[in-house]
């Protein structure tokens, strides 16, 4: 491939993993950096990501390293696929390294607490003089892996970021669409989690089809309704990175927060779930941090406060349950309105 470029993804979960193996596969010369040096050896000795992605052979191209200097400081793309409670730490650690120009890409779909600040948005706020993408979609690493059909969207504003990225990741069987809404594009891959552990819980509770395509088709104006307040599009929520990634983290026990949702709705605790699953599970903090934008924007979102009662305050799901069926029936396609 003569124009192969060097590229390093960091963040050695089943994500960052499964994205790193198609990038080398596609003939780029490509390190996937962890920050745990024995894992980092174990994982390359190997050629297999045992901890997240077991049974899978790593391509060839593929490096898997805990030097941070040795995987940015010659990358032409730097792509991080860290959890969103330890990616600015990580945005830090690179600034110093990147080359002018570089293209700086987001996978971690979350929201900083105390700023409300998405990613791309700390990555402007860390590095100088560098081109940011998003890239984000219902994209399980294990589907992928696995070669299964998946499409993801590319948002940045820069359009050498969106032709880049789509020559560089996609294959026979990842496709990548194009928007040019980052900020619309990421708040929705923020946003759904809550929603998967709605949904996880309805399921749980023994709800039917009816409830969850309700739930699903309110959690989408919920999203839409806080997202156009914050100046998003709100016709992104109805591309891949909303509506697509929302329906799959919202019906698969493959998401984290699905399985959180369904254990709660099993009788579980919160932190007795989070220690079980073991893997971050984001909708639990971007819950939080929404439920309180939310109410200091005076936007209606009656799911977030609903299960926001349900997991800090002790209320009994049922008695939030009818709470929600009692409340105010208003127009169905009125993002303004009610549940």
């Amino acid at each position: 491939m003569s124009d192969a470029l060097t590229v390093a993804v960091l963040g050695g979960g089943s994500f960052g993993t499964a994205i790193a193996n198609i990038i080398a596969a596609n003939g780029n010369n490509t390190y996937l950096w962890m920050r745990d040096s024995e894992r980092a050896a174990r994982c390359q000795k190997a050629r297999e990501n045992p901890e997240y992605l077991p049974g899978y052979k790593l391509h060839d191209n593929l490096k898997i390293t805990a030097n941070l200097l040795e995987c940015v400081e010659a990358s032409d793309l730097v792509t991080l696929s860290v959890p969103s409670k330890s990616f600015r730490e990580v945005a830090r650690l690179v600034a110093p390294k990147l080359q002018v120009n570089t293209i700086v890409l987001s996978t971690t779909k979350g929201i900083e607490g105390e700023s409300f600040m998405l990613m791309s948005q700390i990555l402007e706020e860390e590095l100088k003089h560098v081109r940011i993408g998003v890239l984000s979609g219902p994209n399980f690493a294990k589907e992928i892996i696995q070669n299964q059909y998946t499409g993801s969207v590319i948002a940045s504003e820069h359009d050498s970021v969106i032709q880049c990225v789509q020559r560089v990741f996609a294959s026979e069987t990842f496709r990548i669409y194009s928007n040019h809404d980052r900020f619309g594009v990421e708040l929705g891959g923020a946003l759904k989690n809550i929603y998967a552990i709605i949904t996880g819980m309805a399921a749980a509770l023994g709800c039917g089809g009816n409830t969850i395509a309700m739930l699903l088709t309110r959690s989408l104006a919920e999203m839409s309704r806080l997202a156009t307040e914050l100046g998003a599009n709100s016709m992104t929520f109805l591309g891949l990175a909303g509506v697509g990634d929302l329906i799959l983290t919202c019906t698969s026990d493959l998401s984290r927060n699905y399985r959180v949702g369904y254990a709660l709705g099993k009788g579980k605790k919160l932190e007795e779930t989070l220690d079980e699953i073991g893997q971050v599970a984001e909708g639990v903090n971007t819950l939080k941090i929404v439920k309180e934008k939310a109410d200091e924007m005076g936007v209606y979102m009656p799911l977030v406060s609903g299960l926001y009662e349900i997991l800090f305050n002790d209320q009994d799901i049922m008695q939030v349950v009818q709470g929600l069926m009692t409340g105010e029936m208003s127009s169905d396609i009125n993002m303004q309105g009610g549940m």
